[in-house]
């Protein structure tokens, strides 16, 4: 299609008020039909339609996932130029846009209580049911290998359930922080503390998107199988990375992609597993570089036993003397 053949294609797309509308809510991250469908108040095959004249136009992308479709921005030019251009001129404070964003954020709250649930009724005995999806130790081996023998000075474990990491790498860091936004399960990380004679870790309750720690003070930052069960993971991703000290590294741990949807119906994920490119897109949008990425597979044969895949990533600002970065920040 000639590039202004397409440009007035994707004119037409933008130019009506509920795809202009679906596009501001994108703009907050990928979602689904569902929360849109609700934040809008408009039938699902309504909202369907006109997510299907925007993929068509290339102004969304859609990303498949079991029996769940994803949308999102289109980051591919023109496309994304001219979604750009129509949001910055729209009125951030228009009525109709900051009403969509309150219901946006209640849909997005209404999903976490949903988790936070099943995590308060599930704390006690959530080892056991991370062991059902198989080949944990394979994975807690590979953590260790990718971390190294240490030392580090901080360690920040994110969404640390009942502290495991903070268990397995006590002896390679010299203090650690885990961050939970269940009580319950902080409970029970702060028991398995203590029974494991682990004297160096806090735990703080905290949200992975937004945390509740200093930039730039950790030189080890783990995220351990929770992107699944997030709404916005590649937010998830930043977050983490700002608490990356310059040279420090990051390690993503979490599900690769399955169609396992008993998951979503039964224990609250919200994503059915991640692939090599998407998780690695996320870091290195965050700044950080990508030094490698592995799949392990499990070994138990279990009827949802589930390959893990491991992301290892480092922030290449040089640490100067008197703990300046490059840029100057204190680390």
């Amino acid at each position: 299609m000639p590039r202004l053949s397409a440009s007035v294609r994707q004119l037409k797309a933008a130019g009506d008020e509920t795809r202009l509308r679906l596009l501001a809510l994108l703009r907050h991250g990928e979602r689904t039909v569902k929360d849109l469908t609700e934040v809008l108040g408009q039938s699902q095959p309504r909202i369907s339609r006109h997510l299907k004249l925007l993929s068509d136009a290339g102004l969304v992308e859609r990303l498949p996932e079991g029996a769940w479709v994803y949308y999102l921005l289109s980051e591919q030019q023109p496309g994304a130029g001219l979604i750009a251009a129509i949001l910055a001129a729209t009125a951030a404070d228009d009525p109709v846009l900051s009403a969509d964003v309150e219901r946006l954020e209640q849909v997005r709250w209404n999903n976490q209580k949903a988790a936070d649930q099943y995590f308060a009724e599930h704390a006690g005995d959530w080892d056991r049911l991370r062991q059902l999806h198989g080949g944990e130790s394979a994975v807690e081996a590979a953590i260790l290998d990718a971390v190294g023998p240490g030392p580090y000075r901080a360690l920040l474990d994110i969404g640390t359930g009942t502290g495991r990491m903070l268990t397995l790498l006590a002896d390679r860091v010299d203090r650690s922080v885990g961050v939970d936004l269940s009580q319950p399960m902080l409970n029970v990380a702060r028991a398995n503390l203590e029974r494991a004679g682990v004297g160096n870790a806090r735990l703080r309750v905290g949200d992975a998107l937004r945390l509740p720690v200093p930039r730039d003070s950790f030189d080890l930052v783990i995220v351990h199988q929770v992107l699944h069960f997030l709404d916005d993971p590649a937010r998830a991703i930043a977050e983490a990375a700002k608490a990356v000290t310059a040279s420090g590294r990051l390690l993503v741990i979490d599900l690769a992609p399955h169609e396992v949807e008993q998951l979503r119906t039964e224990h609250a994920h919200r994503r059915l597993g991640f692939s090599h490119d998407q998780v690695a897109q996320w870091i290195e949008a965050a700044g950080l570089t990508v030094t490698g990425v592995s799949d392990l597979k499990p070994k138990a044969r279990l009827k949802h036993a589930l390959s893990v895949t491991l992301w290892s990533a480092l922030d290449q600002r040089i640490r100067l003397a008197g703990g300046l970065t490059s840029g100057g920040n204190p680390a």
